[in-house]
Formats: structure tokens, sequence, C-alpha cells
């Protein structure tokens, strides 16, 4: 039976609420890499300045070359120098020093976390380095935000294993920053599953703490010259390479210290909006039908049941807009009986 009646919803009828969705963030459903981090060997190309490998190098779950079709990125390393050092020069004309790759990389970064201000560098507990390394979470994989309590980020030298974490369980020693540009700020720290190891962010000798943490983002900053520290210092040894004009293929150290770490634990947050609808029947509404075929061509009912104790069947729930535009509809499993002795709530659920 189909029945046209406009009910305009009022405030009352309508309720919006926010569900908070957390997953494991790779490709597959998995929540560790473990060693699986491979580069492509046609994206990660530094054999010029202005080649996106000279930018960063893509990682994957699996090895890109062998399986391209298949093959999704997980994230992004990249290396950034304050004053351009440890990538080639886009020119080596006259006042070409310095504007290199890894350069751009540095104020690409310091932009979005500090708005803009050129003046801001990256300080790490009072320690300000020149060299910087991004790991940036591929998009599609975070979705609204990265899980901090579950982030555990492994890297490994020779002889040193760095377990780390944001510090945001350990309130105390959370950054405790909010930047316009990309939200919240955390400490990455020695520790497992958001707390912060000990009482203090900072475990490597004269380089300040390991880095930063950006959920918001999907990124993560870490503190080059905490992780080129000897293992007797708390760092790696990553021997991270900063000649001027010369690529350094820094990525590839920071990429084999995760590969030796064995641990890159993430898990995803996506809030799913949703309105609800509650669509009242009443007892004295959508009881007849404008269906053509209980009328005759004289316009008296077909059926003398519908005079004196009509009975339809809700089976639809059009939502329109203000020119009775149909928006959306909702289809009931089953039909439901109506007549002048029953209400119906119906609750429609739209996510978005």
């Amino acid at each position: 039976m189909a029945i046209f009646s406009y009910v305009r919803f009022t405030t009352a009828d309508r309720v919006d609420s926010i569900d908070r969705v957390f997953a494991s963030a790779w490709s597959g459903n998995t929540n560790n890499l473990g060693t699986s981090h491979f580069s492509s060997s046609t994206q990660y190309v530094t054999t010029s300045p202005t080649s996106s490998g000279a930018f960063y190098m893509d990682i994957y779950s699996t090895d890109p070359d062998a399986n391209p079709d298949t093959a999704e990125v997980q994230y992004s390393i990249a290396y950034g120098n304050r004053v351009g050092s440890g990538s080639e020069n886009f020119s080596n004309g006259s006042g070409g020093d310095g504007f290199s790759p890894s350069k751009a990389i540095y104020n690409q970064y310091r932009a979005l976390v500090f708005g803009g201000d050129e003046t801001q560098n990256f300080s790490f507990n009072g320690y300000t380095p020149d060299d910087i390394y991004v790991i940036n979470i591929n998009r599609a994989r975070y979705k609204n935000a990265l899980k901090l309590s579950n982030l555990n980020l492994q890297l490994s030298g020779s002889t040193k294993l760095l377990k780390l974490t944001s510090d945001s369980v350990t309130t105390s020693g959370s950054a405790n920053a909010i930047r316009a540009g990309v939200g919240r700020e955390f400490n990455l720290v020695s520790g497992s599953n958001g707390v912060r190891l000990g009482t203090n962010n900072t475990y490597v000798t004269d380089s300040g703490s390991y880095g930063y943490v950006y959920p918001d983002a999907g990124f993560i900053i870490l503190n080059a010259d905490a992780l080129d520290a000897t293992a007797a210092d708390n760092g790696i040894a990553l021997a991270t390479s900063n000649a001027s004009d010369t690529s350094g293929d820094n990525p590839t150290k920071l990429q084999n210290a995760l590969i030796l770490g064995n641990k890159f634990e993430l898990d995803s947050q996506e809030d799913i909006s949703s309105r609800f609808y509650f669509v009242r029947a009443r007892n004295q509404e959508f009881n007849y039908t404008t269906n053509d075929s209980f009328t005759l061509s004289d316009g008296t009912l077909s059926f003398d049941s519908m005079i004196d104790n009509p009975k339809t069947y809700i089976t639809t729930v059009g939502l329109y807009d203000d020119n009775q535009n149909l928006l959306a509809v909702a289809k009931l499993s089953q039909p439901l009986p109506k007549d002048f002795t029953k209400e119906a709530l119906i609750k429609v659920k739209l996510d978005y």
C-alpha cells in the first residue's frame, strides 16, 4: 500500500551520536608489522633531488616489486634537516647551497606543527638538533586518529633495542600541547602501551628526548641525534649522514632499525557519526491509503473494511527535504500493521 504523508521532524525526533571504533592499522587487520617493512625500487630513487624518493620512502607490508598490484603503502619515512644537509641541493648555482629535499621536509613539518612560524625549530625536552626523522602513517591506515595507548615502536641497532611509546597514559609526562595545524602532541618515550618508563622523558645523554607523536595528524617526529647516540647513552648508533649537498640515504637507516626492532604495533581510531530519526506513527495517523487500487472510478472505496475498520501496513519510511525531495529510504524487515488502535515508533539510523 502506498501512503504518502509528510510529517516534519522536531528537535525531539532527532538524536546525534558518535561511536568510536578501534581496529588494527595495518593491511590485513595486522596489528604488528614485525619485520615486514618493504620499500619500492621504483619509488625510492634518490639519484635526482627532485624525485619523490629524495623526499620520502614509502613502506609496504609486502614486497611491492614482487607484488605491484596488491602491495599497499603502510607509512612513509622522511628525513629533514634544518639547514638542508643530508641530501643533494636542487641547484648547484650561486645561492643554491642548502636548498634541498631535507630542508623542504624540515620546513614542511615545522609549518604543520608550528603554524608557519619559521622562527620555531623542533626542540626535544630542551635540546634542538638539526636533523629529524618523520614516520608518516598512510591516511587510509589510521583513519581519524592513532590509538595512542596501543602504540609500540621498537628500533634496534647492533647492540641496543629501544622500546618506544607515547606518554598518553602517563599524563603527568605528556607534552600537553595542542598544535593548531595538527592537534594533540605527546612525547615519544621509553615504555610500552602509552606508559612511560621511569620519571623522565629524556634517556639520551646530552641529546634530548626521542621525539613527539601527533595522533590526530598521523605522524611521529623522531630526534635524529637521540637515535645517533651510542648504546651506552641510550641511542642505537643510527649514524645519520648529514654531509652537505650529499644524499645520505637516511630513510633506509631508519627502515633497517625498524626491521631489526621487529615491532611496530599500531591501532587506528575511527569516529562514526550517526543520526537517529524517531518516526512516530500515532494512533490517528497513517491508517488510510492513497493507492489507486483501493478506489473505484467514482471515488468510492473498493473495500468496505476500509470504511469502518481501516488497516494499513507500514513497509518503508522516506526522509525528505523541505521541497519533498527524497533523500533517504529505510526499509522495515517486515510489514508493520497499523490501525486506529495502534501506534508505532520506528527508529531510523543514518551513518556518515
